[in-house]
């Protein structure tokens, strides 16, 4: 295969398997492995001449990814060992899953590449005088550029918040280091080492790094009329310029950070409307918690969670099973497997099939029945401090209330009624696609009891905030959603779908996007009600981590139920309650009502 060219001549990229030769921590970045640094091999027989330019990047992605998308990450440096064999390295910040994967690998792992992508660095004239600049790990496309450059012509510029990296390769004639903490050089942000005065002696300026930064050095450049280039950033989904997901505004238009950049003429790049965080104006800047934890506590109907993570319903049983593994005290609240008044053995056949991210069951409600449950399961659930909801389920509106009236009988806290169960052919889902099925369904079971009555409701209900206000209407006391979607699953081997019922319930983390939409639409219409007319909404589906759970409380749930996640990892519920803690820790957060809703 010979070498593919643009229009222009340009090699274009490729895509191969990289080798890994190394991945540390840089020592000298704080915090401690804050900074890593990968090194791999290229290999491609069928192209000669490839590498990269100073300033290109590549997308990276583990071989074995739980994630899709490859991150785009700078060329730190690159060299030819063959004809057709390259090592890159790349300064990584440890920022979230994708990098944690990155330089978590083992040497001779496989990391898919595909590059070298973007514009390159254009080198200065002869006997121009140059200014190089580089913040935090934005220093490693000019750390690149500058080690292609004659030595001692140009000057650097380093700012850190502490410690310093990736100079090893630089070969200045002046070098000045800035550092937020003072650890290293001059205390302070890059504008306590450089100022109008300082910009005028140079006749270009090339720099990289964080947004407000670049703003700044734009702004010194303009009043001292000096030219510079900025390499810009931006989440990316395919790297090559066909998205468009990367686009960013100037002012000669949308550009595309991948294929028109990443290096930009620093004039034309309007840093007033690149995305930056935006604070919720509902919530108050606060001081870290320091002699005080904060309360985790939720109320729900007169019932109160020690913290807001429940069990889900069908995926932590009743408790017991999993005792041996977490310290199930430690949750606030266990939603039995769904119950019918009499026990039902479930569906035949596959039960269950993984997809990526998710999981699609087909289990059909098998359980041993109300009063079987009450006599052995209910008091196993009864020892534990996690407070026990029922989960209710039936095939008809005689079983639903039939099954209320046993329930009303014993000391449990709280019933969660399920009519939006997608396994069952009678039943469950049946009543909760429309607004008057499902309020004739909570009228008769809150007739039968005056429990707490929390209502579960179905995703795939044509018009969900309409049956959610018709179910508060007739008795509902509280509301949860999402059940599972509907989804099904074909063996290619014999042309039929796997599932008897054909359709079977779809969880896991690929529908969290999904149920958080959902519960914020939901919270946002119960906002739009008098204060007395509200009731509280618990959030779920795809929750997997702490930050999940954050974002559906902010989206304004009550609390959360974690389901899924848990065969994965049977801890997931305990360290999403530890997480929300540290969270509110750190951020000044007393009680979850600071900022319970603060996104709608």
């Amino acid at each position: 295969m010979k070498n593919v060219k643009d229009c222009s001549g340009n090699d274009l990229p490729f895509f191969a398997l990289a080798s890994v030769l190394d991945s540390y921590a840089v020592q000298t970045a704080f915090p401690k492995g804050s900074i890593w640094c990968l090194k791999l091999v290229v290999k491609n027989e069928e192209k000669q001449n490839f590498g990269c330019r100073p300033g290109q990047f590549y997308m990276l992605r583990c071989r074995n990814s739980a994630l899709l998308l490859a991150r785009p990450i700078s060329v730190y440096d690159c060299k030819k060992i063959s004809d057709s064999e390259i090592a890159l390295d790349f300064l990584i910040l440890l920022k979230g899953q994708g990098t944690k994967e990155l330089v978590s690998v083992r040497k001779d792992d496989k990391i898919e590449v595909l590059g070298p992508l973007g514009n390159y660095w254009q080198s200065p004239d002869e006997n121009q005088k140059v200014a190089l600049i580089g913040g935090g790990v934005g220093v490693a496309p000019v750390a690149a550029f500058a080690s292609t450059l004659k030595e001692k012509s140009y000057d650097f510029y380093a700012a850190f918040k502490s410690g310093a990296y990736g100079l090893e390769n630089i070969k200045p004639n002046k070098l000045t280091v800035t550092t937020d903490d003072g650890s290293v050089g001059i205390k302070g942000m890059i504008t306590a080492a450089l100022d109008v005065q300082t910009i005028k002696n140079y006749d270009v300026v090339y720099a990289c790094g964080p947004t407000p930064m670049l703003d700044a050095i734009q702004k010194l450049c303009k009043e001292a009329d000096i030219k510079l280039w900025v390499s810009m950033e931006n989440r990316m989904a395919c790297g090559v310029g066909a998205c468009l997901g990367c686009t960013i505004f100037t002012k000669e238009g949308n550009k595309r950070c991948c294929k028109d950049g990443p290096i930009f003429d620093g004039q034309i790049i309007d840093f007033s409307k690149i995305d930056s965080p935006i604070t919720s104006p509902k919530i108050e800047k606060r001081l870290p918690l320091k002699d005080e934890s904060p309360d985790l506590t939720v109320n729900i109907c007169g019932v109160e969670f020690s913290n807001p993570v429940i069990a889900a319903s069908g995926t932590f049983g009743y408790g017991s099973e999993y005792s041996s593994v977490i310290d199930v005290d430690g949750l606030g609240g266990i939603c039995s497997k769904g119950l019918t008044s009499e026990g039902q053995p479930g569906n035949k056949g596959i039960r269950l099939i993984e997809t990526p991210m998710g999981l699609i069951n087909s289990i059909g409600l098998e359980n041993p029945g109300i009063k079987h449950f009450i006599e052995n399961e209910l008091p196993i659930m009864k020892k534990f401090k996690a407070k026990a909801v029922v989960n209710l389920s039936g095939k008809s509106l005689e079983t639903y209330v039939e099954g209320a009236k046993l329930l009303e009988q014993t000391d449990i806290p709280m019933i969660e009624l399920n009519i939006s169960c997608p396994n069952v052919k009678a039943g469950g889902m049946a009543f909760g696609m429309d607004c008057q099925a499902a309020s004739t369904v909570v009228k008769a079971v809150r007739s039968a009891t005056q429990k707490p009555l929390m209502v579960k409701l179905s995703p795939n209900a044509p018009d969900l905030i309409g049956v959610a206000m018709a179910v508060k209407e007739a008795g509902a006391d509280a509301i949860s959603l999402i059940n599972t979607i509907q989804a099904t699953a074909i063996d290619i081997e014999t042309g039929r779908p796997y599932f008897e019922n054909i359709r079977a319930g779809f969880s896991g983390p690929a529908v969290k996007p999904i149920a958080l939409r959902m519960v914020y639409d939901l919270c946002l219409a119960m906002n739009k009600l008098n204060a007395n007319e509200r009731i509280p909404v618990v959030g779920l589906g795809g929750i997997t981590t702490w930050q999940d759970a954050v974002e559906f409380i902010m989206a304004g749930a009550a609390a959360v139920e974690v389901g899924t996640a848990t065969f994965s990892n049977p801890k997931a519920m305990i360290e999403i309650v530890e997480g929300i803690k540290k969270f509110m820790e750190r951020k000044g957060y007393k009680t979850l009502d600071d900022f319970r809703g603060c996104a709608l």
